[in-house]
């Protein structure tokens, strides 16, 4: 088990969206009825199979590093933010407004100036098009009967179009909606093995560096 790489994944969105109890429906396979309040971070670790039935096959851990949505912290949280390899970003279904301030987690985790206030941040989707960090977008509680009336409302971000990435929704208490085979697990499953995808990217790249260093060097 030591010998499994690892890739780090932000979740992020408002307080109270149910990012806790989707990060324990992903990595337990069962919902979390008594969900607290995230102080800071915590981190689950899921086993995720990398281009699993194929010849490269090969098993990593996935951090899945649940952020603390409170304002109160939104100065401190920038110290979560170094060597990730992907984001998923949360929202309620319920409530429009945490749809709409996906845009603000977008561009808190992506910007690089740690001296801008946490409030200023504004997602700019020519500003980050050039990212390439893995993205994935989830709303939770589909299963609520308020969706019938916030549905429409929910036209108005389309952050998930704008950042190339997929997008489904559960309902966090309900395994069946990241059951093996399922469309959502299968959008789950490949976005992970972009994070991995990203990593291995990262470590080439940092490989050729050193090598090019080293040689440039002999003389």
């Amino acid at each position: 088990m030591a010998d499994i790489d690892k890739v780090k994944v932000l979740v992020v969105g408002d307080s109270g969206v149910g990012k806790t109890s989707l990060v324990h429906l992903i990595c337990h396979n069962q919902p979390c009825y008594n969900p607290t309040a995230t102080i800071g971070c915590s981190v689950e670790v899921k086993l995720h199979e990398y281009r699993a039935g194929t010849p490269s096959e090969k098993d990593f851990f996935v951090e899945l590093w649940d952020i603390g949505g409170a304002a109160s912290h939104a100065n401190s949280r920038s110290i979560f933010y170094h060597q990730v390899q992907g984001i998923i970003l949360v929202h309620d279904l319920t409530n429009r407004k945490s749809h709409q301030n996906l845009r603000k987690w977008l561009a808190e985790t992506l910007s690089k100036d740690d001296l801008k206030p946490t409030n200023g941040y504004d997602f700019d989707p020519e500003q980050f098009a050039g990212n390439q960090i893995p993205i994935l977008v989830i709303g939770t509680k589909v299963d609520s009967a308020q969706i019938l009336r916030e549905r429409n409302a929910l036209q108005l971000s389309h952050i998930a179009e704008e950042c190339g990435a997929d997008e489904f929704n559960l309902d966090s208490w309900q395994v069946k909606y990241l059951a093996p085979g399922s469309t959502n697990a299968v959008k789950l499953s490949r976005f992970f093995d972009k994070v991995v995808e990203r990593k291995l990217s990262s470590n080439q790249v940092s490989t050729t560096e050193t090598i090019g260093f080293r040689q440039g060097y002999q003389f």
